[in-house]
């Protein structure tokens, strides 16, 4: 492969069939257009996505390839606030499907989707098996990076309700791209179960899951309060998620 680049976009089609010959692995970033409160851009969790996916592939030069971006993703929840743009989860899985299906055609197998989007999890894990049943050549994996990042924001001083563009995201967005976020513009959202009405109470527990409208759970489309997050905090994150996909990588390609 010629020159330094690790994006198959940026690719000729010589150095393509190289990544291949090499076995390389595939990163494809999904994310979504949807809102993300007052003060961070419509596509933060592509963003942060990308983002991951980038310091992944320059940690492991000529062994990771970083595919197509998947943009638009699973957010009908969002919908109540101006400018989300989303895809059902049909059309989400057909589309991560075809790019699937044409990188297994040149001959890659192993194929990771890094999701900063959790709306998209479902879809994810539906694809998975649906690759199971039909490709069974091809290692298909994928995560969010909210799973990932866990350890590291338990430790965080969060609110009791928190979630989408709150502390967390907020802080990875301020060590990421930190020309994107209005700081002037970070408010809390909802922070309390006694701020939610009964049914919005009950969708906020782990299990069981019960959909819930973003425009039903928080009048600025936050949960959480962002105005407390750092970009420190950001970094100590993105540092824990990079350190473990490239310690799965690794042990991935030695298998």
């Amino acid at each position: 492969m010629t020159g330094t680049s690790y994006r198959l976009g940026e690719l000729t089609t010589h150095d393509a069939a190289e990544s291949v010959a090499r076995g390389d692995i595939v990163i494809l970033p999904a994310g979504a257009f949807e809102q993300h409160g007052p003060a961070m851009p419509m596509a933060t969790d592509l963003i942060r996505a990308e983002d991951m996916a980038d310091r992944v592939a320059a940690t492991l030069p000529g062994r990771v390839v970083i595919g197509p971006s998947l943009p638009v993703g699973v957010s009908p929840h969002h919908l109540g606030f101006a400018g989300t743009v989303t895809l059902r989860p049909a059309t989400f899985l057909t589309v991560a499907r075809e790019y699937v299906d044409s990188l297994a055609h040149h001959g890659w197998r192993r194929i990771l989707v890094i999701t900063g989007h959790a709306g998209n999890n479902a879809t994810l894990g539906a694809l998975a098996q649906d690759l199971l049943h039909d490709r069974p050549d091809i290692e298909f994996a994928w995560t969010a990076i909210a799973s990932l990042a866990a350890p590291v924001t338990a430790q965080m001083d969060r609110a009791e309700v928190t979630g989408h563009c709150g502390e967390s995201e907020t802080a990875q967005m301020l060590h990421v791209a930190p020309h994107l976020v209005h700081t002037d513009r970070l408010a809390p959202g909802t922070t309390a179960l006694d701020q939610l009405d009964p049914l919005s109470r009950i969708a906020r527990r782990t299990a069981p899951a019960l959909a819930r409208r973003y425009d039903q759970l928080s009048a600025n489309g936050v949960l959480g309060d962002p105005t407390t997050a750092t970009a420190d905090q950001g970094r100590a994150i993105v540092d824990a998620v990079t350190t473990a996909l490239v310690e799965y990588l690794q042990e991935w390609r030695s298998a």
